[in-house]
Formats: C-alpha cells, structure tokens, sequence
C-alpha cells in the first residue's frame, strides 16, 4: 500500500481525521492565505481525496472563533465574495506545539509497532517540521 492510499484510508476514518485536520489547515494556510474551497482542493491533493467542504468548513469556523486564524472578505470575479484564512499569531503557535505533539505521538507508535531489533526511532528536533525558526 502506498502513502497516498494509506492517506486516502485515513481521510475516510472521521476519528483519525478529526485529530489531525485542523494542524493540517493551520499548516496550509501557513503556506498561503485562501478561501475554504481552494483549501478543500489543496489538502484533496495533498492526498485527502475524500475530504469535503462539509468536514472542512467547521475546522475554520472553529479555529477562527478560537482567535487561530482570521479572515477577511474579497471580491471574486466568479460570484459571492470570498473568505480568505491565514493563521494569528496564536495559530502559528498552536501549530507548532501540535505538530511536536504529532511527533512525539508518532514516534510512540513507531516504538509500540517496530519489531524489537528495529533501530530506536530519532530524536526530536528543535524545530517541527513546518514551523518557522
């Protein structure tokens, strides 16, 4: 099984999913602010294909109201204005602490699921993958 389809299985599992998604929103719109649907299409490709705007668009209404990220309407030229996301100051720590949480999760599941003669898994690093130094 490839990552993509083990990515695929878990975007079709709501518990696994509903842990991660919203470190997985905050992290893409780290990379660039957008509206709701362009951020469905960018974690679909990301390999979530059956994520949906119906799972997705609670995450941002939950994390603005939280103070994690916000959001300001534009004018779109294809139809009703648009509301664009980027995380807050306290998203981005939010971010950073999740994904050392994540981390530090996967590196106990690695210990519990490798054989015992497999190697220790690595240590932590300072900064989370994702995270701005």
């Amino acid at each position: 099984m490839s990552g993509t389809e083990i990515l695929a299985d878990a975007s079709r599992d709501p518990q696994l999913l509903k842990g991660v998604l919203p470190m997985l929103v905050l992290r893409t719109l780290q990379e660039e602010e957008t509206y709701g649907y362009a951020l469905v299409v960018r974690l679909q490709e990301a390999g979530l294909p059956g994520l949906s705007t119906g799972t997705v668009y609670p995450v941002l209404a939950r994390l603005e109201r939280d103070g994690l990220v916000t959001a300001r309407l534009a004018p779109s030229a294809s139809g009703p204005a648009r509301k664009y996301y980027r995380p807050t100051a306290a998203g981005e720590e939010r971010l950073v602490r999740a994904v050392a949480a994540w981390e530090a999760l996967g590196r106990t599941v690695a210990r519990v699921l490798a054989p015992d003669d497999a190697p220790p898994p690595r240590p932590p690093t300072d900064h989370p993958p994702g995270a701005r130094a």
